[in-house]
């Protein structure tokens, strides 16, 4: 069994996998991709459905989350060649701790812009 990550230590992966998974584009790729499992989302059409990714921070996103096993990545042999993506089991295992960071985010967006907006004005 191999040893269990220390967020604490600089050396440890799991720094870089919090940031990973930390980020926004992936928290909305994990929902689209868990909201349609166990069928796959081609490329196009997730990019209609997460509001403001440009192509290439969702091609560097999927790519990372392909790489780390979360995501599987299917090519179709047409022209032009269609590519699918889902989530495996480890990553539909991370929509649910995303979808309480997601809610708690949504839930106190409104009071935490108004403070850093009032810090803003009292700072300025």
């Amino acid at each position: 069994m191999k040893p269990r990550g220390d967020l604490f230590s600089p050396l440890c992966p799991t720094r870089h996998l919090l940031d990973r998974i930390g980020d926004k584009w992936t928290s909305m790729i994990v929902k689209v991709l868990a909201e349609a499992h166990p069928a796959e989302v081609r490329f196009a059409e997730l990019r209609r459905r997460v509001p403001g990714v440009s192509q290439k921070m969702l091609s560097v996103t999927l790519r990372g989350l392909v790489r780390d096993g979360l995501v599987t990545r299917r090519v179709e042999a047409t022209v032009p060649p269609s590519v699918h993506y889902g989530l495996t089991a480890r990553g539909l295992s991370l929509d649910g701790p995303l979808a309480v960071l997601r809610d708690w985010a949504e839930t106190n967006m409104r009071e935490i812009d108004d403070h850093g907006q009032a810090w803003d004005a009292a700072n300025s």
